[in-house]
């Protein structure tokens, strides 16, 4: 009788883990998950300042939020939304009692721990066991691309979807009532993560009843919505769809981890290689177990939709010519493929080398992590000091941009952030883009009004208009450091860029 109980359940049982409930695998592993998350939250508070690209302007616009609430922002307000607005309200609610410093370094800090946490309960959820030795892949993924582009709502939509499938996995009765509370505030993130949570789970439930070959109907039909939506976005101009990231098999949650330059695409490739060299040797080493690849069948097969998506779907794509861009989808959406990818190593028959190997690439990418996050925050703090003595209300236009090699965009929302309390950013792409709790009316004097305008003023292709004046930018003036910044006025009838140079590599 023993020899037909599958292996993650022997393993489980083995190491003496409870198979249901939060509340006994917490009074088990207590001290195990407060130093954990502990441990954690570290790059959180490892420099004075949190740099997550995107991240920067949620804070600058909580800031606006607040003047809004005071009169004090002319021709802006804030819309009645119920989707994308998750992180921006509870990072505004917690600036509101312990200001803006600390309430970023909080609101993050719950992000990553929510991330952490839900794709750890996830993975048991499918394994039926804790997977500890992935510990370290969950860790660099929290803090992963999608992470450091600073698509905070996003990135807490995941992980809030991770725990809604954990908890409806196989869920009954009163499970159902806490996974649909958790999936509202899925929605409430990001509409990606509720997606994903939905698709998930209706994609496992009817998987479940389909008999012998009629299993390969779910993800057919899968694949086949994805190629007709590439066909559908391809011929249709005036979406100006593109899927211009490079090669699509590049992009298979092992990108997650190349950010700021050539050394994280080395990093990747070689964290992607030992994940599949592990599954390779366990398969091996359970060659003689009859039915050992079945418990691989339906994590591998969620992973390669998810890889589907990510490579017929569009990089970015414009459904209206008033609104904004959905930027970056593809790129984004293979943290989902990464969370299935290591749903199929949770698979593995735990092994020290394993944890080991998974613990070296950990170890290296935060050190690279620490060091570019501390040459932003010498960016940011030399735009602190270029903005302290401003007056106040004074309006600036920020030109500023990563190495050449970085993945990282949006180097010039850290600009703007310093100007909280000193001055408006006026090329402020949120309000103009209609996808976000702070929007502007036409012709107001803190903001663009236009998504176009905007656009070109961060890339340095904005022609200024005597309307726009008084105006300053502030740009990156010395090609040998990055760091430091300078200020001018602009002028009516001058491009904002003109003073630009094509940035080196570091």
């Amino acid at each position: 009788m023993a020899e037909q109980i599958p292996n993650h359940r022997a393993s489980m049982a083995a190491d003496n883990t409870p198979r249901t409930g939060v509340i006994p695998f917490l009074r088990q592993f207590k001290r195990r998950v407060l130093s954990l998350s502990v441990v954690l939250i570290v790059p959180c508070v490892w420099h004075r300042r949190i740099e997550a690209g995107d991240l920067a302007s949620h804070v600058y616009n909580a800031w606006l939020a607040q003047l809004i609430a005071k009169g004090q922002a002319p021709g802006l307000y804030i819309a009645k939304q119920w989707n994308n607005v998750l992180f921006d309200v509870t990072l505004l609610r917690v600036a509101n009692l312990v200001g803006f410093a600390a309430a970023q370094k909080i609101a993050v800090s719950i992000c990553i721990l929510v991330f952490f946490w839900g794709v750890f309960a996830f993975i048991r959820a499918i394994t039926e066991r804790p997977p500890w030795f992935l510990t370290p892949c969950i860790a660099v993924l929290a803090y992963g691309y999608s992470f450091s582009m600073g698509f905070m709502n996003y990135h807490l939509s995941l992980g809030l979807a991770c725990f809604g499938l954990a908890i409806l996995w196989r869920g009954k009765g009163i499970d159902w009532i806490g996974g649909m509370a958790v999936a509202a505030m899925t929605l409430l993130a990001h509409p990606i993560g509720f997606l994903w949570l939905a698709g998930t789970l209706a994609y496992v439930k009817v998987r479940e009843k389909m008999p012998g070959w009629w299993k390969l109907a779910p993800p057919l039909a899968a694949a086949s919505s994805f190629i007709a939506l590439f066909r559908y976005t391809s011929h249709r101009p005036l979406l100006l769809a593109d899927w211009d990231r490079g090669p699509f098999y590049l992009y298979n949650g092992a990108d997650q981890l190349a950010l700021y330059g050539k050394r994280y695409f080395i990093l990747a490739g070689a964290a992607f290689l030992f994940g599949a060299a592990s599954v390779v040797v366990d398969l091996y080493a359970r060659r003689r177990e009859g039915s050992s690849w079945k418990s691989f069948e339906l994590p591998s097969e969620l992973y390669a939709v998810a890889f589907c998506a990510t490579a017929l779907l569009p990089e970015n794509l414009r459904p209206s010519i008033h609104g904004g861009w959905i930027g970056v989808l593809g790129s984004r959406l293979t943290t989902i493929s990464a969370i299935l990818g290591l749903g199929v190593l949770g698979f593995l028959k735990p092994r020290k080398w394993h944890l080991a190997g998974f613990g070296v690439c950990a170890v290296i990418f935060f050190a690279f992590l620490y060091q570019d996050t501390g040459w932003l925050n010498r960016l940011e703090a030399n735009a602190e000091k270029l903005v302290a003595d401003l007056p106040a209300g004074t309006r600036v236009i920020v030109t500023a941009r990563g190495p050449m090699d970085s993945r990282i965009a949006f180097i010039g929302h850290a600009v703007e952030r310093a100007c909280i309390g000193h001055c408006f950013s006026y090329a402020n792409y949120e309000p103009a883009s209609g996808e976000f709790r702070v929007r502007v009316r036409k012709g107001s004097l803190v903001v663009a009004s236009s998504t176009d305008d905007a656009e070109d003023m961060a890339s340095g292709e904005y022609e200024v208009d005597d309307t726009d004046l008084p105006l300053k930018q502030i740009y990156q003036c010395d090609a040998n450091d990055l760091t430091k910044l300078c200020i001018r006025d602009l002028e009516a009838g001058e491009t904002n860029g003109r003073l630009s140079f094509k940035l080196p590599s570091r």
